[in-house]
């Protein structure tokens, strides 16, 4: 078994776009309009993608509060970190810090509709 996605709803998935792929710099992989008009953008990796919703006639209510990170590797966090907060300006939880116990730099951000972003280096 492995992991495929995660569904996210969002409010602008033209929002969205602009922060994963244009900022962030994740590939969109593919997307699709369902028969209810509910647009699904998939971004990300091989491995795992978001599949991100978009209901052009509302949707649901966007609540993040409950979850408490989705986590992204990265080659080098403090680039992609900088490169983020001059295209996106994004609320920062974290700013890169180094945890020396797991051996990984972190940095925490917030995206378009509030989800918390955790951007991962390996630095074994």
């Amino acid at each position: 078994m492995d992991v495929i996605h995660t569904a996210l709803w969002v409010s602008d998935i033209d929002r969205t776009r602009e922060f994963y792929v244009d900022a962030l710099g994740l590939a969109e992989n593919w997307s699709f309009t369902a028969d209810d008009g509910v647009e699904n953008v998939y971004i990300g990796g091989d491995a795992a993608e978001f599949q991100f919703k978009y209901d052009p006639s509302g949707g649901p209510a966007i609540d993040p509060g409950t979850m408490a990170h989705v986590a992204v590797g990265v080659d080098d966090v403090d680039a992609v970190f900088e490169r983020l907060v001059e295209r996106a300006d994004p609320p920062v939880h974290e700013p890169p810090t180094t945890m020396s116990n797991i051996d990984r730099r972190v940095a925490f951000v917030e995206d378009p509709d509030g989800y918390v972003v955790e951007l991962v280096e390996r630095i074994d």
